[in-house]
């Protein structure tokens, strides 16, 4: 419930009220963290619950890949020799980060090495992002970095490839994963019943950490790409994932 959807939310049911007042309300989200339990709690006061497990939340359709990378340079050899090389081939990429900075930096690397990518975040004005979502939906750009700002509410069916350049953390917390934002960013490659994978880049130890947790949270192994250096190796996980 970000972006003012809250307050639209209030204003839908509020209206809805007004015409039909024992009109019956169902609410439907991916996750439900506090900000959401507090929204229902706002606009139904005797209302059924079901939920899923966390454990039967991970898409069973998209198969989740982590890669050990020793510095920030292999991680961006990694995208681009690796997963750009195999995966433009296939379809739409989106490559998740966690501030503009990272997005600017790894958007500069990429097209020094000669790969065509657009970037998309939350500083950008509002043009600028209807532009650049857009050209991505309509296939004119293959490969998107974003900050979270897509990670929810995106839908593209042509995306089966997401890769988690920075592991998703809570804000001010950098040991603890967000695992909303992780299922909604991995739920951004196999939509509508297609086959996608997603390969998080690990690096450090707090990203070795975070990949645990997440892994331990959604009671879920995430599979070890063997090497960074084997194209084989990612070209199998592709086959695996059901890409090639």
């Amino acid at each position: 419930m970000q972006d003012g959807f809250q307050d639209d939310s209030l204003r839908i049911i509020r209206d809805i009220r007004k015409a039909q007042r024992n009109a019956q309300v169902l609410l439907f989200s991916a996750t439900f963290d506090e900000n959401v339990k507090n929204f229902v709690s706002k606009v139904v006061h005797d209302y059924n619950q079901l939920f899923v497990k966390k454990e039967e939340l991970s898409l069973e359709s998209v198969k989740q890949y982590k890669v050990f990378c020793p510095d920030e340079q292999i991680k961006i050899r990694v995208i681009g020799e690796r997963i750009l090389e195999l995966g433009e081939k296939l379809g739409q990429i989106i490559i998740f980060v966690n501030s503009k900075k990272s997005a600017s930096m790894l958007h500069t690397a990429l097209v020094e090495l000669g790969y065509e990518v657009t970037t998309i975040h939350g500083a950008l004005n509002h043009e600028d992002r209807d532009k650049i979502v857009k050209e991505f939906k309509d296939n004119l750009t293959k490969v998107l970095i974003s900050t979270d700002v897509l990670a929810r509410g995106f839908d593209q069916q042509r995306v089966n490839l997401v890769v988690n350049f920075d592991l998703p953390i809570k804000y001010g917390v950098p040991r603890e994963p967000h695992f909303e934002v992780y299922l909604h960013r991995i739920g951004r490659a196999g939509r509508f019943g297609r086959k996608g994978a997603v390969f998080n880049l690990i690096m450090t130890e707090t990203d070795r950490v975070l990949m645990e947790k997440i892994e331990r949270y959604f009671d879920s192994p995430v599979t070890e790409v063997p090497s960074w250096k084997s194209e084989e190796d990612f070209a199998v996980a592709l086959k695996s994932a059901g890409l090639l």
